[in-house]
């Protein structure tokens, strides 16, 4: 496939931090995938929640599906747009390696323990277990990806913490955009999150089609389903509906992008960096995906099953940063002679899965 001249690529690629030899039959990103899937990081997204806590159903999505599920929708965007389908796909594939357990109220947790100590914020994380945690190699810490994918991962980042991160952190600071790959696995990450939260909300019974019949992107497609096919199971209902939604979210980006693009009349990667974000929705889809947003906000995550499972996860993660903060005898050998104490503690509780930081914690406190 020929990729448009601003696409990313080996020969325009700012390379990895410690050279090594080019791959032989693989592309460099391609390599960033691969050691991505075979990092013990990438592992343990298949026991970090998505929702809903790992051992609550085996059908609700964990990190590690939705991550899959998001590399499959950057692929078809970024091959549409003649862009860099490896790329796109190792950075979807590494966008969450740094999500504590518990999802969000997790990471909302480890942020309110570590508020003395720089806070805690997921994005960073997944690029700190990129460079520095994932210790497997001869040569160097971490697992040495290119810029470019390092760049992808880091979506968002507050000024002060840019500007520790060196060049990778520097279009923070320059109000300059990353690559229109990490642009689309950035709107990947979204798709997939509100689409297939609706297909695991209605699983779980926290919320019904009737409910949704009233936001325009989810009722549009409801009605065809329905009057296609008056006699399907709701379960099929359910799976063609969400499908439907992805598709009209996905196509509607793609055309929307390729206006984006064609009117900035880019030649270079440099000019996608100088640009304003090219990669979006149109307006009226962009509306109607975040009044879908908004409903899962306030009927599903603020479902009181859910709030209960959060507040759990506060109590948890809370307790063990507490009592490692005050014995670092208790941390694995591993995490001990840190300088940074309270960074390796958020380290070793952030890489923890969900059922393993519910055993951890009834071996510290519980009496048996």
């Amino acid at each position: 496939m020929n990729l448009a001249p601003y696409a990313v690529t080996a020969a325009n690629s700012r390379g990895r931090q410690i050279a090594e030899t080019p791959p032989s039959g693989r592309t460099e990103f391609q390599r960033d995938r691969d050691r991505i899937i075979h990092s013990g990081a990438f592992r343990r997204l298949e026991y970090k929640t998505q929702v809903f806590v790992n051992h609550e159903g085996d059908l609700f999505r964990t990190r590690l599906t939705h991550s899959m599920e998001v590399a499959q929708i950057a692929r078809s965007i970024t091959r549409r747009l003649h862009l860099n389908e490896d790329l796109a796909e190792a950075i979807s594939l590494a966008h969450d390696l740094g999500h504590t357990p518990f999802g969000h109220a997790g990471q909302d947790a480890l942020n309110a323990c570590m508020q003395a100590h720089g806070g805690f914020e997921h994005n960073l994380q997944s690029l700190r277990v990129v460079d520095v945690l994932e210790q497997h190699y001869a040569e160097f810490d971490g697992l040495n990806l290119c810029f470019e994918t390092r760049e992808g991962i880091l979506k968002h980042c507050s000024q002060a913490a840019a500007a520790q991160l060196g060049e990778v952190g520097e279009r923070f600071l320059q109000s300059r955009r990353p690559s229109l790959e990490a642009q689309i696995a950035n709107l990947a990450d979204a798709i997939a999150y509100n689409n297939h939260d609706v297909d695991d909300g209605l699983r779980s019974g926290l919320i019904t089609l009737e409910q949704l019949a009233d936001v325009p992107l989810v009722q549009q497609h409801i009605l065809q389903v329905r009057q296609l096919y008056p006699d399907l199971p709701t379960r099929r209902v359910v799976h063609e509906t969400v499908r439907r939604m992805i598709n009209t979210l996905v196509a509607d980006l793609i055309q929307q992008s390729q206006a984006n693009i064609a009117a900035q009349s880019l030649t270079c990667l440099d000019d996608v960096r100088a640009a304003p974000p090219l990669i979006a929705f149109s307006a009226d889809i962009f509306a109607q995906h975040q009044a879908l947003k908004q409903f899962l906000r306030i009927n599903m995550y603020h479902h009181y099953q859910v709030e209960r499972m959060s507040h759990k996860a506060h109590r948890i993660i809370s307790d063990l940063f507490t009592v490692f903060m005050e014995n670092r005898n208790l941390l694995p050998p591993q995490f001990q002679p840190q300088v940074d104490h309270a960074r390796a503690v958020a380290d070793y509780i952030a890489g923890m899965t969900d059922r393993y930081a519910i055993r951890e914690h009834r071996r510290i406190f519980e009496v048996t």
